[in-house]
């Protein structure tokens, strides 16, 4: 099994075959409408709620977040506290700034509750290794929320890699470029301002191209080589950076992510969301399909995926979606009702990759092994 999957471990857990009643602590934006309205089904007339979780309640440090929370019908905690202390909350989903998803995740794990956490698992390695490791003492199931693997057009390109539909792989490009910290407001963020949050292109997005170009190629980054690109944007953090993986079979990939490229617009940016697979016998390509879409009509982008074998072309859509969220809160319920525990080491994998990447760029492209 490679790295982009966590482990599946006997665990401590009862097994449970009623609905894994959830508890969300951070109720901003991405929280409400991915998390909740679509992971959790709160908005059933768009997205059915999944057979195995349901979402309960939610807090957050904004108590003005409290009358969205109620009105999905979800009961507000005063605390992270209270909430991890009510004995009807079987299992959390941390959904806070970076900096607090270390702490949090491990008060919840500390309370006997499994934990999905947003990514990144932990604003560093040390952290990430930390909660892992209290996972396994206690016998939790953690899970980060590395949703693009549920995307059904990559399950498909994952599906034709494997079948040999490109030949033999030798060469992948896996990209996330667009604009963001031009404004002052964007540029005070924390993904443009705070190297502590992994804020910049590495932290913010090269860490879904690592984990879907282990999950597409069905392999395993050994080394990695990194450049920042030159500096032009008043942030605090890297403008860009070009990443190369070598991967265990000796294929070596490229992952290419910026804040400083504008791309036309809304459909110009995130169509480039997306990634080339090269084979001696194919192309893959994938547009819009490294983002938050999950291919549904009423989405800003209609994400696809196009087979190029040099004499014909072949392009895939999305008939029935499936969402990216939910396939992350579906994986986790079941590993709690099965007694088969999610390790978390995806997640602390993730985070070493990102710390990598930014050693090899401060020290002018070295190779450094994983």
């Amino acid at each position: 099994m490679t790295a982009y999957r966590a482990t599946l471990q006997p665990s401590g857990q009862t097994e449970q075959t009623q609905p894994v009643r959830y508890g969300l602590i951070g109720f901003g934006g991405i929280a409400e409408n991915r998390l909740a309205r679509e992971g959790f089904g709160c908005d059933a007339a768009r997205v059915a709620p999944p057979p195995n979780a349901v979402l309960t309640g939610a807090t957050d440090i904004n108590p003005d977040r409290r009358r969205a929370a109620r009105a999905l019908g979800l009961r507000w905690y005063a605390s992270a506290a209270d909430l991890l202390a009510d004995p009807a909350i079987d299992a959390v989903v941390v959904a806070t700034n970076n900096l607090t998803h270390a702490p949090l995740a491990r008060q919840a794990l500390e309370a006997g509750k499994p934990v999905i956490v947003e990514k990144p698992l932990a604003a560093n390695a040390r952290d990430a290794q930390a909660l892992v490791r209290l996972a396994a003492r206690r016998g939790l199931s953690l899970a980060v929320d590395h949703m693009m693997v549920y995307n059904v057009l990559n399950r498909r390109a994952r599906a034709l890699i494997a079948q040999g539909a490109l030949g033999n792989v030798n060469d992948a490009c896996f990209h996330m470029q667009f604009a963001y910290g031009y404004d002052p407001a964007e540029a005070a963020s924390w993904r443009c301002s705070s190297r502590a949050e992994m804020g910049g292109p590495i932290g913010d997005v090269a860490s879904h191209c690592f984990y879907m170009m282990e999950y597409l190629l069905d392999d395993q980054i050994r080394a990695v080589r990194a450049v920042y690109y030159p500096k032009r944007m008043p942030i605090a953090v890297e403008d860009g950076a070009l990443i190369q993986c070598d991967l265990a079979s000796g294929v070596t990939a490229t992952v290419n992510v910026s804040f400083c490229d504008r791309r036309g617009g809304p459909g110009g940016t995130i169509g480039n969301l997306g990634y080339e697979c090269y084979g001696d016998q194919g192309v893959l390509r994938g547009y819009g399909t490294l983002f938050q879409l999950s291919g549904y009509p009423d989405e800003p982008f209609p994400i696809r995926l196009e087979l190029d074998t040099f004499t014909r072309q072949r392009t895939y859509r999305v008939k029935r979606p499936e969402n990216i969220y939910q396939g992350v809160i579906r994986a986790h319920a079941a590993s709690i009702q099965s007694g088969q525990r999610l390790s978390g080491e995806d997640g602390l994998r993730n985070v070493r990759l990102c710390e990598l990447a930014h050693r090899s760029a401060r020290q002018g492209g070295k190779c450094v092994n994983v």
